[in-house]
């Protein structure tokens, strides 16, 4: 005998409080670019690397990239949130007064925290979303504090900027030596 789930709006206010990075996934389609804030990136797997994305089984977004079989994921940077906030409106054109180039054909957004390029390795629905798996193929970051959402909130990680640094120098004569 199964039991019945718990009321979502219990289960949303609990998952409210699970500290999430804040994403920006992209994709192309001959239409254009597309982009959708996503909270549910995750590492999955270093061999093959391999990181995962969940999106509702009605967003259109998951669609183009089900027919692209490629994205990006921006991992936004303490700053970005108004980013954040466009690309999880309903706005037509959310690349609108937003810096971003292409990369390798992939929409990339300037200033992000990190850069994760996929190819869709597969897609599993599950409940009323599915998750995808995506092959990393190329990645960069900058040294920059991530921004991070949790209790309905954007900010970052809070001793970021408390973390120790080597000196420029240091990192400079341990290159050369």
């Amino acid at each position: 005998m199964t039991r019945p789930g718990v009321q979502a709006d219990r289960f949303r206010d609990l998952m409210a409080a699970v500290c999430a990075p804040v994403t920006v996934v992209t994709t192309t389609t001959p239409e254009g670019p597309h982009g959708a804030t996503v909270s549910s990136f995750a590492s999955l797997s270093l061999d093959p690397p391999l990181v995962s994305v969940a999106f509702d089984n009605n967003s259109s977004m998951l669609a183009r990239i089900l027919s692209s079989n490629r994205f990006g994921v921006n991992l936004l940077s303490n700053g970005q949130q108004d980013i954040a906030t466009t690309f999880a409106s309903r706005s037509e054109d959310r690349f609108a007064g937003v810096r971003w180039h292409f990369e390798h054909g992939l929409p990339r957004l300037d200033g992000a925290a990190g850069w994760v390029e996929c190819d869709l390795d597969r897609a599993v629905e599950a409940g009323d979303h599915t998750l995808l798996f995506g092959l990393v193929v190329a990645t960069s970051r900058i040294e920059t504090a991530p921004l991070i959402y949790v209790h309905r909130t954007f900010g970052t990680h809070s001793r970021f900027n408390e973390r120790p640094r080597a000196l420029i120098v240091d990192q400079i004569a341990a290159c050369a030596s």
